[in-house]
């Protein structure tokens, strides 16, 4: 038996082999770090046993699948805990998950946060056990019957939602067994000492509002306790900086239980909106784009068309007007397409790129609701490129360099992803493989690295996916680029050629902030609410020492706002000293403080984030704010210790 490893070496073996053993015969190094394999592209336990040649890599903590198996194995061990000390209590799910794990529980008694130390101490002694992680299968009915018996109502629902050929299988460690698919690490010991539990939420049985009510622990686990400490360190710097609550502070928006997931924005958060809103318009007019704007009800024909109506029915809110249906769009692109067939267009129009700062309102649950991140009605900055199949790549390409130029902006680094069919999809295996095709070529032709993510396209073609960096090491996914073969087809786009001749155009979607309302809450976060100037809500705070200087102070006022500098001027009966530190708490950029000297001198006295800067003539404040706002300087290097 051959087996081929990662670095292209190759091992025989006389007789049919375990993974784990393999990696034994390997390194007792690699052994005992070994989490999961995988053979032939497949992660598998390692006790898994390799028959015939095979491709075989040994994958530990450090690659993304096995760092899954050992939070997936950690889930394990916190439900094994749970049971140990909360008897009664029933098991519905505990998936690892990008920053960890967690599990479902229907608790007796209310659990809350004091009791996780508890669960973590019941942990360590599980761990320490060292108990051997063994999976078994059962017939249908016998697994049934097994989860019955157990008192577990929500594993054997899940069972007999399977597949009637599905493997049902099973893992034990100790007197301690669950319904899973795997894979796990061998034993609990596995698990290491670098865990933690996050907190506590509810959770819907199945994400369904009508189902049981379980408590959800969120939890972590890494190979290294440095790891875990790195990781405690971020999660506490994303608390001090959530957007939620610098939105408060700052005065930027608010939500309302008249309308859950409806933000209403404030005037200094309209103030950073309209800021951004100017500079997207600026630089989708030098990129070549034309703005329009599209109803936000639009009859059901209409969604029926563009494929909404069956594909997303379930997101979109509806409503009858002269006793027809309508829906309120949740999404620009059909709106789009009426315009570009509104009149003929020849290839001499293409590409056409139409740009929308469109209202959108799609329905979330309640529960997925937060803050600006998740909300039910947004501006999406959409807009949609008809073009020729020979200008697609180039096209793209232009999309990229927008993106790119934006993000840049901001400080942000970023990975692209390319998606590919989903299983709810529409339009032919012909057109996805040339649409797909077209973005994966382009992508090549940029020499932009990309990761693949099967299944993850629109349900009319497959997309590009961006996914900044914000400064602490978190990822969001905000621009996208989706080639689009259906619409042009479903609507019947034409286009006259140059031969004469009716043809079909391609059609581009893409965003670059995506959800602007997200895009601000990102921003808020990333900057901690210290946004640079030119973005900031209040750009200059001046500060008389007393109320003898609110004349000049207010001439000072008047000479900024007149320049075009969003301004205010602090008139209470308050120390300076005060009055700076509510400056600088409200992460105002600079604060002028004027008294008799500045007054006498038609000066202002600077202090800015990066510190004192000391007296400078008016004018040459203004000149030197004017033309920081005018560069866009993002504040990353002036010293914003906010």
């Amino acid at each position: 038996m051959k087996i081929t490893l990662k670095d292209g070496s190759v091992k025989e073996y006389a007789q049919p082999m375990s993974v784990i053993d393999i990696a034994r015969n390997l390194s007792d190094g690699l052994a005992r770090m070994a989490c999961v394999g995988e053979v032939n592209g497949e992660i598998v336990d390692l006790r898994t046993v390799v028959e015939d040649d095979a491709q075989v890599n040994i994958l530990t903590a450090r690659d993304e699948a096995g760092l899954a198996a050992l939070r997936h194995t950690a889930s394990h061990v916190m439900a094994q805990a749970v049971l140990r000390l909360y008897p009664g209590t029933k098991l519905a799910i505990g998936p690892s998950i990008a920053n960890g794990f967690y599990y479902d529980f229907e608790f007796e008694e209310p659990l809350t946060s004091d009791d996780f130390e508890k669960i973590e101490a019941e942990m360590k002694k599980i761990i320490k056990e060292d108990l051997p992680l063994e999976r078994f299968t059962k017939p249908r009915e016998e697994a049934i019957a097994y989860m019955q018996e157990k008192g577990e109502p929500y594993k054997v629902e899940l069972i007999q939602d399977l597949p009637e050929d599905a493997v049902i299988s099973f893992y034990s460690q100790g007197e301690f067994t669950d319904l899973c698919a795997g894979p796990h690490l061998m034993s609990t010991k596995g698990v290491g000492k670098a865990f933690r539990i996050m907190s506590l939420a509810g959770a819907y049985w199945r994400g369904d509002e009508h189902r049981q009510m379980l408590t959800r622990l969120y939890a972590t686990a890494f190979a290294k306790k440095d790891e875990l400490e790195a990781y405690i360190t971020m999660m506490e710097e994303a608390k001090k900086r959530d957007h939620r609550k610098i939105g408060r502070e700052l005065g930027l928006f608010m939500m309302n239980e008249a309308g859950p997931g409806f933000p209403f924005f404030l005037p200094k958060g309209m103030a950073l909106k309209n800021t951004l809103l100017d500079y997207w318009r600026q630089i989708h007019k030098r990129a070549g784009y034309v703005e329009i704007s599209t109803p936000i009800i639009l009859n059901r024909s209409l969604w029926e068309t563009s494929g909404h109506w069956d594909h997303y029915k379930n997101n979109m809110y509806t409503t009858v007007i002269d006793e027809e249906d309508y829906a309120i769009k949740p999404m620009n692109c059909p709106g789009g397409v009426l315009v570009y067939a509104s009149e003929p267009r020849s290839y001499r129009d293409l590409p056409l790129r139409m740009g929308e700062l469109g209202i959108v309102h799609r329905h979330e649950k309640s529960g997925q609701l937060h803050g600006l991140m998740r909300v039910r009605c947004f501006t999406q900055d959409d807009a949609h490129i008809f073009m020729t199949p020979e200008q697609i790549k180039d096209e793209i390409k232009g999309v990229v360099a927008l993106i790119d130029e934006v993000y840049s902006l901001f400080g942000f680094e970023y990975h692209v992803e390319l998606s590919t069919r989903p299983e709810d999809s529409m339009g032919s295996d012909e057109d996805w493989e040339m649409a797909t095709e077209g973005l994966r070529s382009a992508l090549d032709e940029l020499q932009l690295p990309y990761v693949v993510n099967e299944g993850d396209g629109a349900f009319y073609g497959p997309k590009i996916d961006f996914h900044l960096v914000d400064c602490i090491g978190r990822t969001w996914q905000c621009g996208t680029i989706q080639l689009d073969f259906q619409l042009p087809q479903r609507f019947e786009l034409e286009y006259t050629g140059a031969d004469g001749e009716k043809h079909r155009p391609i059609m581009i979607h893409r965003v670059v902030f995506g959800s602007i309302e997200r895009f601000i809450g990102i921003l808020t976060e990333h900057f901690a609410g210290a946004f640079p100037t030119w973005l900031a809500p209040v750009q200059v705070r001046v500060l008389p020492i007393s109320d003898k200087y609110m004349d000049y102070a207010k001439s000072v006022r008047d000479k900024l706002d007149a320049a075009g500098i969003r301004v205010e001027l602090d008139t209470r009966s308050e120390k300076i000293g005060y009055k700076i530190r509510d400056a600088r708490n409200q992460r105002i950029p600079y604060m002028l403080v004027v008294g008799q000297k500045e007054e006498e001198d038609g000066s202002v006295s600077v202090r800015s984030r990066a510190g004192d800067e000391g007296a400078k003539a008016l004018d040459a404040f203004i000149g030197d704010i004017l033309r920081e706002i005018e560069t866009k300087d993002n504040g990353l290097t002036r010293g914003n210790e906010e």
